[in-house]
């Protein structure tokens, strides 16, 4: 073979190797986007796990939340949950579609909450949907109840020289509207709203603390408590943090010792179905915007999402 043959063979064996590699990379990287999109994580241990699940801010319906506990629920190896609650409560609906979910997990596996800062409103009534609410001494957990708020601003369009007409077909239709002061009637239909949801939530307390109606009277008028005073009034069961948690799960659950305790996120629309660290990692890793899907969510989340009743904590003005 002469010499120009000689080097068009090597660089032809050069050309090779390189897509070789190349398609190595690029099985390896599907593999790992796969594995995290299966809910593995670096450093995530491959066997049996304890997952730890963040229910944190303005509690709304959330559908990927609610699938997320689904799956933890027939995930064999997730032997238990610890539930993160910190948040100020959100929308009735909201808590209470959380509420379901997190009671249909713990009848497949243990389940505990831990509450950061603030387990209140719609945030303690998933915290006791676990089979064990763990607090910190400082937490701040209670304020059961419902709030029906809406704006009155005849005055101020009465000020500017604005004057709005309508048109109903009966005179509670689009009660309580922002044109005009709310007639008693219309006060006394969302009188009758809130008394229904409230009395809802109550049951929902006595069922699951185990209280009678006049003890959950005693504890429902919307007063927040340390997680100190909430052990003393039974809204918790213990005070601690996840190594009281992690010993619960072991000596009265039976969960194997020392597992290892792996975040688990919902898979948000937007992220390739991986958690939010893992696709701000794969985006950045390819070149694109990591912030592109977070950014489209706080648009959503300004606009408002809270159509309805809320159980959330308001602290008083000063």
């Amino acid at each position: 073979m002469d010499a120009q043959g000689i080097i068009d063979r090597r660089r032809l064996r050069r050309k090779l190797s390189f897509w070789r590699v190349a398609a190595l990379l690029v099985v390896a990287l599907c593999l790992v986007l796969a594995a995290l999109a299966a809910g593995w994580r670096p450093g995530a241990a491959l066997g049996p796990t304890i997952a730890r699940v963040e229910v944190t801010g303005l509690i709304t319906e959330d559908r990927e939340m609610l699938d997320l506990l689904d799956d933890l629920a027939e995930d064999d190896a997730v032997k238990a949950v610890i539930v993160r609650v910190n948040s100020p409560g959100g929308t009735t609906v909201g808590g209470e579609t959380l509420f379901h979910a997190v009671r249909r997990l713990a009848e497949a596996k243990p389940v505990a909450a831990e509450v950061g800062q603030l387990a209140a409103s719609a945030g303690y009534m998933v915290a006791m949907a676990t089979d064990r609410v763990v607090a910190h001494h400082s937490s701040i957990v209670g304020s059961i109840g419902v709030l029906f708020q809406y704006v009155d601003a005849s005055v101020l369009l009465g000020r500017i020289g604005v004057d709005v007409a309508a048109v109903k077909s009966s005179p509670l239709k689009a009660e309580p509207s922002p044109f005009d002061p709310a007639p008693p009637e219309a006060r006394e239909m969302i009188g009758r709203l809130v008394d229904s949801s409230y009395g809802w939530f109550k049951r929902l307390v006595t069922e699951r603390r185990g209280f009678t109606p006049d003890q959950t009277d005693a504890l429902s008028d919307g007063s927040v408590f340390t997680g100190e005073q909430g052990l003393e009034n039974r809204l918790v069961d213990a005070l601690g943090g996840e190594a009281e948690i992690r010993r619960w799960l072991e000596e009265e659950r039976g969960v194997p010792k020392g597992l290892e305790i792996v975040e688990r996120e919902p898979k948000r629309e937007g992220t390739w179905g991986l958690g939010a660290a893992t696709h701000a990692l794969a985006t950045n890793l390819l070149g694109f915007d990591p912030a592109a899907a977070g950014l489209a969510q706080a648009v959503a989340g300004a606009a408002g999402h809270l159509d309805g009743m809320v159980s959330l904590w308001q602290p008083p003005a000063h």
